[in-house]
């Protein structure tokens, strides 16, 4: 039985991301991700400003004059969410969870996704791959996607990126839009993330907080490991140690994105703190790969 908490919190993302797709989204998804290939549709008549290596020669043979063939993309995509539910998402400052944020965003792009008849698939992972659903159609299998994001209880706590590729390349054969929701708090994945991407369609998608950011000076404090259990106390008044913290955490987002950049990977990272806004570092994503087609 799900908590009501849960379905209230649900059905709360339910209307809110599918009021987004609705009037932020149109067409932006559509346009920013291709077909699985070209289909035959038809053979017609050749006018001036076809493309000539379009002509049918066994048809203009027989007819006497030019005739091209007609093609039309096949627009059923199959979609996967790979969503981190490590430790490290259960962790928030402000607002919301890692894992809400995360919960959030796999609802805009699953509901995308259903609007544009393609398929959605689910894999939630730790440090091994603890849940996967098949990618189906409808808002109801959605709704499932969202109340297992939310819901499922990891068995890990560590983060490891390379078995979930490694999971999702087995499963599946044909080329996937993947989409890698997580804080990248993780180390040894870059060869494998590499070739799942020349395989598949990846985009990722880095999931973080303000206090991952920065520390405020509030004195001393205890922390946590949430994926190790490692305990540590931080005398966040001393400012060289805010200083250290801050730099080393944007010199770990900023190789990340340095990677996924070279590698020739789209990347966003979004964030938990209320004046941020994911739809519309979405929108720039997606007109970015719009320009590129």
């Amino acid at each position: 039985m799900i908590p009501s908490d849960l379905l209230k919190k649900i059905r709360r993302i339910q209307i809110r991301t599918r009021s987004m797709v609705s009037d932020a989204f149109a067409g932006h998804y559509h346009s920013a991700f291709k077909g699985q290939g070209m289909e035959f549709e038809e053979v017609r008549e050749y006018v001036p400003g076809d493309d000539i290596r379009s002509i049918d020669w066994n048809v203009t043979a027989r007819m006497g004059h030019p005739f091209i063939k007609k093609y039309r993309e096949e627009r059923e995509l199959t979609v996967m969410l790979a969503v981190d539910i490590s430790g490290s998402q259960q962790f928030g400052s402000i607002r919301m969870l890692k894992r809400d944020l995360a919960a959030e965003i796999a609802a805009v792009l699953a509901f995308s996704a259903i609007q544009n008849n393609d398929r959605v698939g689910l894999l939630l992972f730790t440090d091994h791959p603890e849940h996967a659903i098949p990618p189906r159609k409808g808002s109801g299998h959605v709704l499932r996607v969202i109340r297992d994001v939310l819901y499922k209880q990891p068995e890990g706590c560590g983060t490891d990126i390379g078995q979930a590729l490694h999971y999702l390349n087995r499963i599946h054969h044909r080329r996937t839009i993947t989409f890698l929701i997580s804080d990248f708090l993780d180390t040894g994945y870059e060869p494998i993330l590499r070739a799942y991407a020349k395989r598949h369609d990846l985009v990722a998608i880095q999931v973080t907080d303000p206090r991952e950011h920065a520390l405020e000076a509030v004195g001393v404090i205890a922390v946590q490991d949430p994926e190790t259990g490692a305990r540590m106390e931080i005398d966040t008044s001393d400012r060289a140690t805010r200083d250290a913290y801050r730099q080393r955490q944007q010199q770990q987002r900023e190789q990340t994105a340095t990677f996924l950049k070279a590698s020739g990977i789209d990347h966003l990272s979004v964030t938990t703190d209320p004046d941020s806004d994911y739809i519309h570092e979405l929108i720039r994503l997606f007109r970015r790969r719009e320009a590129r087609r």
